[in-house]
């Protein structure tokens, strides 16, 4: 059950409607959040991450990674197995899944490893120099009259 309305934000704001999508994604969720397979979010520098996710079973032809429309999509599909296994116990689920991840803007993908059981993803934010801080240098009013009689003088 959902008590928010977001219109407002719409009608008063330009360029936050992945702000408000965010939120509505959250809110939206019913609580049954998939907990397969388990995994974990790290910073690894200022503006680096890895994701490392628990695929023990699985080998590297059995995973696919997709980063499409800021979505990273991690899925395995285990091959369907000839042998027929009489299992005692069976605890190591080998399950096919599919995990979203959401990526922010300017964050991209730089590699991917498969370890000991290990899928560890990692990812860069690298902003474009456009959205970069930078100094503005302040003239002085002397520069700018220098400039005027200099435009002056050649005409």
């Amino acid at each position: 059950m959902r008590s928010f309305d977001f219109a407002p934000l719409y009608r008063s704001s330009v360029g936050f409607d992945q702000l408000a999508n965010m939120m509505d994604r959250v809110l939206t969720n019913d609580g049954a959040q998939v907990s397969y397979p388990p995994y974990n979010i790290e910073k690894t520098a200022e503006d680096a991450y890895r994701i490392s996710i628990a695929v023990a079973g699985f080998s590297d032809d059995d995973l696919g990674i997709e980063v499409k429309e800021n979505a990273l999509i991690v899925t395995a599909r285990k091959a369907d197995e000839t042998d027929e296994k009489t299992y005692l116990h069976r605890g190591i689920a080998t399950r096919a899944f599919e995990r979203r991840f959401h990526l922010a803007d300017h964050v991209r993908v730089t590699g991917a490893s498969h370890a000991d059981g290990m899928l560890h993803i990692d990812l860069e934010r690298e902003i474009p120099e456009a959205l970069k801080p930078r100094r503005i240098e302040i003239a002085s009013g002397k520069q700018i009259e220098k400039d005027v009689v200099d435009a002056k003088a050649v005409n």
